[in-house]
């Protein structure tokens, strides 16, 4: 069986934190939609606040998550939301399907076998359908924070496009995102060793830095970023 590396209650407390980020969850959920078709999944569903965001967009959205416990908060989470089908998934898998794209936010990272984790997750979509994923970006921003969930790689966007291209995907879109996040992450975490849980630190970003990040980007594409946005479709 393979293994859920890190320490799940450090990523559940940064998870908690970022649940907080309000208008960084609603930008990079937008970022998503257009590529999702009308029956996604969503491989690492953690606590669910991306999928409550995304599931009334779809006529049925599929979350999934790895880690038992999460898994149980995450079926009670959902119990009100017909549309939404809870069930557990661990990569990589052999499991198949035929689900319109998968979107995975923040996961990657944590697959020792990166490639097959794609492949696996390339045989849950429909042929022409989407693979959409972001994932933590620069090596040098790697900390204890990092290290503590888990994370056993930060990309670039050469290495992702390495990733996907081993991996048999056609790269639609790969771009850095959150410019101005990347430098407050590496302060926060690498220099003042902090963890990003719920607080003013949190808010205050949000709050003020996000909209101003997401504002600049709408425009110019950043050459850095606190994470790597990319699209790959499944060949026809």
């Amino acid at each position: 069986m393979v293994e859920i590396a890190g320490d799940q209650q450090v990523q559940s407390e940064v998870l908690e934190g970022l649940a907080t980020a309000v208008n960084h969850r609603r930008w990079f959920v937008e970022l998503a939609v257009p590529y999702l078709g009308d029956e996604p999944i969503e491989i690492g569903s953690g606590l669910g606040d991306y999928a409550l965001e995304w599931a009334p967009k779809f006529k049925s959205f599929t979350a999934t998550e790895a880690d038992p416990e999460r898994l149980v908060a995450l079926k009670e989470r959902m119990a009100d939301h017909p549309t939404v089908d809870v069930r557990q998934m661990l990569l990589p898998t052999d499991e198949t399907g035929t689900y319109s794209a998968a979107v995975s936010y923040n996961v990657l990272e944590h697959i020792e076998d990166h490639v097959g984790a794609l492949k696996s997750i390339a045989n849950l979509v429909r042929p022409g359908g989407a693979i959409v994923l972001i994932v933590p970006a620069f090596m040098f921003a790697m900390s204890g924070v990092d290290i503590a969930t888990g994370h056993v790689r930060r990309y670039t966007k050469k290495t992702m496009r390495a990733a996907l291209t081993e991996a048999g995907l056609e790269i639609e879109r790969l771009q850095y995102a959150n410019a101005l996040g990347l430098i407050g992450y590496y302060m926060a975490t690498s220099v003042f060793k902090l963890t990003p849980k719920e607080g003013a630190m949190v808010k205050v970003y949000d709050k003020l830095v996000l909209p101003v990040t997401k504002s600049a980007e709408s425009i110019i594409r950043p050459p850095f970023g606190q994470s790597v946005f990319a699209v790959a479709r499944i060949p026809r």
